[in-house]
């Protein structure tokens, strides 16, 4: 006789579940930042239509921008000197037991410059910034307020995205020389006290190496990743639903997206930069 209550098939194995959970994470991201790169596209269409027809919103940009600067300015300035402490001392380190002091001002300042600013400018706007941006649209759509401009005729992208996407790349460039000048100058300042480099040699080294085309890509990586950090941010805010819990849902994964993107996208970036601009040997 066979037996009654008994399970009525085989029970899924626990690699199975995790491989599915994994897939449709991996799916589900793939869309996400599908969605995303095609309202950052609605968006910078319409923002250059309203910018010839002289109709951009220059007054809620510098609004966005201002609010985005007091989120972001002290914390970068906290990031950036033990950033420019860290690499400054674990290379000079490095460079004394090589009996060459006198390249401390390149490795570092380069470090800072190529890699350290803009990193950390990403990091700050894809955690302060897309965590304000995300918040602030998801309320909006949790109350409907995107629901009753729309029903208004009035364009959500137009009027919520578009400032905020110009107020990004306004304020990441300034944050990444931020960034990079108080970098630079706590670096200099252990190199000084500590590692018993003297300024001349420091400076000397620095101007060897460096150049301005290190700067510009410096410039243009923080440009991209606040481009990506303010658009994965919008998404996801006027994506939100489920009362507040989906709030915090959506500012959660912004901030996880915006971090993975970053990574992702200055790996692209850095090989490109150096297969185009190799290091300069002075």
């Amino acid at each position: 006789m066979s037996e009654r209550g008994g399970n009525a098939g085989p029970q899924p194995s626990s690699l199975g579940v995790l491989r599915s959970n994994f897939s449709s994470t991996v799916l589900a991201s793939v869309g996400t930042f599908g969605r995303a790169m095609r309202s950052g596209a609605q968006a910078t269409m319409i923002g250059v239509a309203d910018a010839g027809r002289l109709r951009f919103q220059w007054r809620e940009t510098l609004t966005q921008a201002w609010f985005l600067i007091t989120v972001t300015a002290l914390p970068s300035v906290l990031m950036a000197v033990p950033f420019g402490v860290v690499v400054s001392a674990q290379v000079g380190n490095l460079v004394h037991q090589l009996g060459a002091n006198s390249l401390i001002g390149a490795a570092g300042g380069l470090g800072v410059i190529k890699q350290g600013a803009p990193l950390a400018t990403g990091l700050l706007l894809g955690g302060a910034g897309a965590a304000a941006i995300a918040a602030d649209l998801g309320a909006r759509t949790i109350r409907e307020e995107i629901d009753a401009m729309r029903v208004m005729g009035i364009n959500p992208v137009q009027r919520l995205v578009v400032p905020r996407i110009a107020a990004m790349l306004i304020v990441a460039p300034l944050l990444n020389v931020l960034i990079i000048f108080v970098g630079i100058l706590a670096g200099y300042i252990v190199a000084i006290a500590a590692l018993d480099v003297t300024p001349g040699s420091y400076w000397q080294s620095f101007g060897a190496f460096a150049s301005s085309a290190d700067v510009w890509v410096s410039l243009a990586k923080s440009t991209i990743f606040g481009y990506f950090v303010v658009l994965i941010a919008c998404q996801r805010g006027l994506e939100a639903k489920g009362g507040p819990r989906g709030v915090a849902d959506g500012v959660n994964a912004a901030v996880i997206l915006s971090v993975v993107s970053i990574a992702v996208v200055n790996v692209v970036i850095t090989q490109i930069a150096a297969l185009f601009l190799p290091a300069r040997f002075a």
